[in-house]
């Protein structure tokens, strides 16, 4: 599951407009962080419903780390320059969050099969980022989330394995 490894420091960051529109689609954009904080929290309710308790207390740890997640690109999207707004473009307040955006499907695989393309994107969308960004200390916090994201995908390929 997650480790308990320390985050780097958010204190070094400033400014920086070109961080800010590389960061902001992972925070609110449509495979973002808000899109896997909504989507695990709805799926462990759904696999507690069902009587599948391990499944929805891993979507629930999952579902916290990726609320971490959340808080610290909200605290980086505003330490460069602009308010945490939902909404993949920041500074600028058009297209905000969508919870269309989540998943809402109700077959135990189908959630899981979902939840593992999600894990995938998202380690994708942190690779993009950390080849083009060159703040280091954004960089630095992002290859921490990179690390819990590939945990993640190993999670939801076990517990896809146990259904």
């Amino acid at each position: 599951m997650v480790t308990e490894q320390k985050y780097p420091s958010l204190e070094e960051i400033g400014e920086d407009c070109v961080a800010l529109r590389l960061l902001s689609p992972a925070y609110a954009g449509r495979d973002g962080e808000l899109t896997a904080v909504l989507q695990y929290v709805y799926q462990s309710v759904i696999f507690s419903e069902a009587g599948r308790g391990e499944f929805a207390s891993a979507l629930v740890r999952i579902a916290v780390n990726e609320m971490h997640h959340l808080e610290l690109l909200a605290t980086m999207i505003a330490k460069l320059g602009a308010p945490p707004v939902f909404t993949a473009c920041p500074p600028y307040p058009v297209g905000y969050y969508s919870a269309a955006c989540v998943n809402y499907t109700r077959n135990p695989r189908q959630m899981l099969c979902a939840d593992i393309c999600a894990e995938e994107n998202a380690i994708t969308c942190y690779e993009n980022i950390l080849c083009r960004i060159k703040n280091a200390p954004v960089a630095a916090v992002l290859s921490r989330i990179l690390e819990e994201e590939r945990e993640h995908l190993k999670t939801f390929n076990e517990l896809l394995s146990k259904l």
